[in-house]
């Protein structure tokens, strides 16, 4: 449900807005340039508030640009949870690969991957951005090489076959195709990126 946030503007004249669409559109632009280059002014031009006012409703840049990441996460990644339900290994990559194409593909959306860019994009002075965004894979790196422990136990695996290695090799799959995306590769071109992964994939 949209919340609506009701604070000062300068001259004392209450300031109302959307929360909710303010956070999406500075989502977006995190999304097109990273969080170094996203500057306060193009932030809130975006949101269509002060920057009093994006103090007052979401801290500084740093805790909005963590508020856009669980945003980005729950709504634009939220097919990365749903891939683990799949029956096997198999269906939980192609499910992962589909999900992100179909972000990709996307004609709303900026391309690329919000964490890929920002943490290629931050300097020294970025590093807890970066440590952030690290912290969050490694979260759904760990769920991935849990669900493909199970789908080990199940045989499913070739003989010296790990599931950290596939895991690091999805997600590399994962990563380049957000990349070339983000680099302007066609629709076609990521669809036989998909279709090829899944061609050599190792296990059942």
């Amino acid at each position: 449900m949209n919340s609506v946030c009701s604070i000062s503007a300068p001259k004392g004249r209450p300031r109302e807005f959307d929360i909710d669409d303010a956070l999406g559109k500075a989502l977006l632009v995190f999304w097109r340039n990273g969080y170094e280059a996203a500057s306060m002014t193009e932030l809130t031009a975006a949101m269509g508030i002060t920057k009093p006012s994006l103090y007052a409703a979401f801290g500084n840049k740093e805790a909005l640009f963590n508020k856009a990441l669980d945003l980005y996460e729950r709504e634009k990644l939220a097919y990365m949870t749903s891939a683990l339900d799949a029956p096997t290994a198999r269906g939980v990559a192609e499910r992962l690969l589909n999900g992100a194409l179909e972000m990709q593909s996307s004609t709303c959306d900026p391309k690329g991957c919000l964490g890929v860019i920002s943490t290629a994009t931050c300097g020294a002075e970025a590093e807890s951005i970066k440590a952030a965004v690290v912290k969050r894979r490694a979260s759904s790196e760990a769920a991935l090489i849990l669900r493909f422990e199970q789908a080990q136990a199940a045989g499913e695996f070739p003989e010296g076959m790990t599931p950290a290695a596939l895991t690091r090799y999805l997600f590399a799959i994962l990563q380049g195709l957000m990349l070339q995306a983000g680099s302007g590769a066609t629709c076609a071109e990521l669809t036989e990126l998909v279709a090829t992964s899944m061609a050599v994939w190792p296990t059942k």
